[in-house]
């Protein structure tokens, strides 16, 4: 089956806890904080593998979680760091945030890393916190919780050139005859619902990726029939092999499928359309075909289209072998279209934008509860031991020193409100 789009949650490792032990050591009067500090959690890191051409395992396996560091030990001893855990996708995947659609990577090179989601540092042990007013410091913090988000993946296929042309043209014949691929083949409409590659070898060392692009139908750059999904295969081929029916029996006149194709590549992306093209007058085996060509090639002239135009046919196996050599020929000069720019905002969905987070925001919920949110307050919060009384009174003075007691009585807070803070809650008091 093949997959090249699916959401999937990625969960990296929180860091291990820093811990408050003394030393206790015979001989060593007054021994001092030992507590060490905890491991950092482990990343989520995708790999790019070119053995893998679809994102169909992401289809039973959605949820992600790295493990967390390992908590700090005595003598002042780290925890160990998390491991890594790497997922691995095809050449060509695209990661975007699943909630902004902010683009994330555009992986496009062999074993090309990514980290994804980002494991929590670990937390500091109080050996950290010994200076000369305090020392013997009962302070330590909790693992940083590492990242999660949802993730949207896309999968434009990498192929150096591409068959584009609308359903029943004889694109996965085509692909059948010059390369190992065996898409399905039938003689309606819609036979190949998903894209297939195959590698052309022509001799050693002469070698190129094709891709047979599901038949498109007017009004695909708009979505219909699927067409952004088969349309985004096309982006990365540098070269685009049209394939244009010349046997008069569909709906349309050769003339009238070379419109619709066009106008569709145009209205989806302006440079699809400029892209170095060859087109192919399939199945001139056929007994109207050569007067179809004539009338063809008379329309290309009036309109003043100078793409190369090859003579074949995909049933018999005319004109191919010649046809891909030329291809082969083509690519050699030609470079690779640009990959995605992550600060761009081209395509739809790509969001970066940079703002200065303030340090919380108070909002008074229905119940009378006030909240307390913003990513360095929530932090600090959950990052604080509450087992030792130190590391509260800590929490409460940084607390204090932000402004967040002033801004909850300019806010209308009254002595015994329940204030909430990530996962805790306080009673307010002037």
């Amino acid at each position: 089956m093949f997959y090249d789009y699916v959401k999937i949650y990625v969960k990296a490792g929180d860091g291990g806890d820093g811990i408050v032990t003394f030393r206790r050591e015979k001989y060593v009067p007054l021994g001092g904080p030992s507590g060490g500090d905890g491991g950092k959690g482990a990343d989520i890191v995708f790999v790019a593998d070119e053995s893998l051409t679809t994102l169909v395992d992401f289809k039973y396996r959605q949820h992600y979680k790295a493990q967390r560091g390992e908590n700090g030990m005595r003598k002042n001893m780290h925890g160990k760091n998390g491991e890594p855990l790497i997922v691995k996708v095809p050449v060509g995947t695209l990661v975007r945030d699943a909630e902004t659609g902010e683009l994330l990577a555009d992986i496009v090179e062999k074993n090309q890393r990514v980290v994804v989601a980002r494991g929590g540092r670990g937390g500091r042990g109080n050996a950290r916190f010994q200076s000369a007013r305090n020392r013997a410091p009962e302070i330590a913090e909790k693992g940083e919780p590492g990242e999660e988000r949802w993730l949207r993946l896309e999968l434009k296929l990498l192929a150096d050139a591409a068959l584009v042309g609308l359903p029943n043209a004889g694109k996965s014949t085509i692909i059948s005859r010059v390369s190992g691929s065996r898409p399905k083949i039938a003689d309606y409409p819609f036979t190949t619902l998903h894209p297939n590659l195959g590698v052309v070898n022509l001799e050693p060392g002469v070698s190129f990726v094709l891709a047979d692009i599901p038949g498109l139908i007017e009004g695909a750059a708009d979505g219909v029939g699927l067409g952004h999904r088969f349309l985004r295969h096309v982006e990365r081929s540098r070269l685009l092999l049209q394939v244009v029916d010349m046997s008069g029996l569909g709906e349309l006149s050769p003339w009238e499928e070379f419109g619709v194709i066009n106008k569709e590549l145009a209205l989806y992306r302006q440079d699809l359309a400029a892209r170095p093209r060859l087109l192919l007058a399939n199945k001139m085996d056929m007994p109207q075909a050569a007067q179809n060509l004539q009338d063809f090639k008379q329309h290309l002239a009036e309109a003043g289209v100078d793409y190369p135009l090859y003579e074949i046919s995909a049933l018999t196996g005319d004109g191919l072998r010649e046809l891909m050599y030329q291809v082969f020929e083509m690519l050699q000069t030609m470079p690779m279209p640009p990959t995605m720019d992550l600060t761009s905002d081209e395509a739809e969905g790509k969001i970066t934008k940079v703002t200065a987070e303030p340090e919380f925001v108070i909002a008074q919920e229905e119940d009378g509860v006030w909240r307390v949110s913003g990513s360095k307050i929530e932090k600090l919060v959950v990052m604080t031991d509450w087992e030792h009384e130190e590391s509260l009174r800590r929490l409460q003075n940084i607390l204090t020193k932000i402004g967040l007691d002033d801004a909850l009585r300019q806010a209308g807070a009254q002595d015994g409100d329940l204030v909430q803070i990530a996962n805790r809650e306080f009673d307010y008091a002037e």
